[in-house]
């Protein structure tokens, strides 16, 4: 049975002629997003150094432009676009909600480790 994929990506902004002009396109915004990450990572500016809760303000951009990378990736090359609705929410929410559960664990267990190495005590007794 054949199935026609969706030659179109931002919820119809941009349409492409053929697959191939679509897997180009969802590249180059790939490529976009990681090229923005790189030179924030570099010239990393003193107004995103500013905490924002509880993590700087980079930081955060970092984990934002991660996801939507994850998002689009998981979208188009993983074919989710063609998939049913159902099937769709439970892969896609399923790794959004992993994702905020592990970044969670990572703050607060790194921040943990950060006060027992920084103060020389241990605050909380498991």
């Amino acid at each position: 049975m054949a199935h026609e994929h969706k030659l179109e990506i931002f919820r119809g902004a941009l349409k492409f002629k053929s697959n191939t002009q679509k897997i180009w396109g969802v590249l180059i915004f790939l490529a976009i997003v990681t090229i923005i990450e790189v030179v924030l990572g570099i010239i990393k500016p003193e107004v995103l150094m500013g905490q924002v809760l509880g993590m700087k303000a980079l930081n955060w951009i970092f984990i934002i432009l991660t996801i939507v990378k994850a998002y689009y990736i998981t979208w188009d090359f993983m074919h989710m676009r063609d998939e049913t609705p159902g099937l769709r929410r439970a892969v896609v929410w399923t790794g959004i909600f992993l994702i905020a559960y592990l970044t969670f664990i990572l703050l607060e267990e790194g921040g943990y480790v950060f006060d027992v190495y920084d103060n020389g005590y241990i605050k909380r007794d498991f």
